[in-house]
């Protein structure tokens, strides 16, 4: 399914509606990887003009969302936790690349990581999560 969506937007392409709202564009996609660019808009900084450490949670939680997506498992995974290393700042206007993957796909549970990067490829954010699958079927 990601495949087709490759150079897309999330706001002409997610289910997630959450996902609409942060549009990023999806840059690759593999089963238990994906990579997907956003760009910092003023509304996910804070007041020093950085961008806000729940943006990057957000940015964090919904790509690793869809990398458990790409598993191709009936249920839907949701995180029990969020580990996340701020690193350094993410500025206004710069575009961001989260890449997440599936460091072990369990029968209930999964572990992902997920990156953020700015333009240079420095390092801005990393994450961990374990998620648990439910019998919320997948939209």
């Amino acid at each position: 399914m990601f495949k087709e969506l490759i150079g897309k937007q999330a706001k002409d392409s997610s289910p997630s509606p959450f996902g609409r709202w942060l549009n990023g564009t999806l840059l690759e996609a593999k089963v238990g990887s994906i990579t997907v660019e956003f760009e910092i808009r003023e509304e996910l900084t804070n007041p020093g003009g950085i961008m806000h450490g729940g943006a990057i949670a957000a940015i964090i939680d919904e790509v690793i969302g869809m990398t458990t997506f790409s598993l191709g498992k009936p249920g839907f995974y949701v995180a029990i936790n969020l580990n996340i290393d701020f690193l350094r700042p993410g500025l206004k206007g710069e575009k961001i690349k989260a890449v997440s993957e599936v460091i072990r796909d369990g029968k209930t549970m999964a572990h992902a990581e997920c990156k953020i990067f700015n333009q240079e490829g420095k390092l801005i954010a990393k994450a961990a999560s374990n998620l648990v699958m439910t019998n919320i079927p997948k939209a």
